[in-house]
């Protein structure tokens, strides 16, 4: 049987996407080398997708590659996982000073402020529920992108891209620590304030404060990794067992 390009390709997203499940899942264990034979059996997949699999993973930062050959699961520091967050909080805030400084398109600004309204209308319930956090997640990250799209730097989308795919830097990293805290919907109503704040000062083209508000905002962030370092069998954040805690 011939195998097309675009099916391992295929075959390789898929197997990239089973593998990061079960690393953040933790049935992979941090440390120990990885077998392409293993998983080949586990995965269902030929070795060649597998090995695709393997080097996208590891230029995410899941994988760390062995010095004689292979693969090993990653751990991280709360230092590198917190200096990602930070870089992700900058690299927003000059997206949100370029998009005020240059001005929006009205259809791109429309877009926010539909996927806000969204969002408000997800946090008018009293608790969250696994359906209504799920919109929470899926509108959290509409939002972010489109900021992306606002600076009109197509250096700046890839750029917010790559970090976000940094392993728990993505926006909604960790909301799940918001989610099963008793101040949850408290704090996601505090960072919807600040992408309305944020809208607010684009719009009135106010390039600093809209660069300030966004790295505020991804303090958030900083403090949910500390909750999530403090408790982890509390707070389902996937993959939190592979953050060694600082100190």
């Amino acid at each position: 049987m011939v195998v097309t390009l675009e099916e391992s390709s295929s075959q390789a997203v898929k197997a990239q996407l089973k593998l990061r499940e079960l690393i953040l899942a933790g049935a992979l264990p941090a440390g120990a080398r990885i077998a392409e034979l293993t998983l080949v059996d586990l995965l269902g997949v030929s070795r060649t997708p597998i090995r695709a699999a393997l080097i996208r993973l590891e230029q995410e930062g899941l994988l760390e590659a062995l010095p004689h050959g292979g693969y090993a699961v990653r751990t991280f520091s709360e230092a590198e996982v917190s200096d990602a967050i930070e870089l992700r909080g900058t690299v927003e805030g000059l997206a949100a000073r370029l998009a005020a400084e240059r001005g929006v398109d009205p259809e791109v600004m429309r877009r926010a402020q539909t996927c806000l309204d969204e969002i408000d209308a997800v946090l008018t319930d009293a608790a969250l529920s696994d359906r209504t956090f799920s919109a929470y997640v899926l509108m959290n990250h509409q939002f972010h992108t489109l900021l992306g799209a606002m600076s009109g730097s197509r250096v700046l989308v890839r750029e917010i891209e790559r970090v976000a795919s940094q392993p728990f830097a993505s926006p909604s990293g960790f909301v799940g620590v918001q989610f099963n805290s008793p101040q949850s919907r408290d704090m996601l109503i505090m960072a919807q304030h600040q992408h309305r704040e944020v809208l607010k000062a684009i719009a009135l083209r106010e390039g600093a404060r809209a660069e300030s508000l966004m790295r505020e905002h991804s303090r958030l962030a900083q403090t949910n990794l500390k909750a999530a370092i403090r408790s982890p069998q509390a707070v389902p954040v996937p993959g939190v067992q592979l953050i060694r805690k600082s100190g």
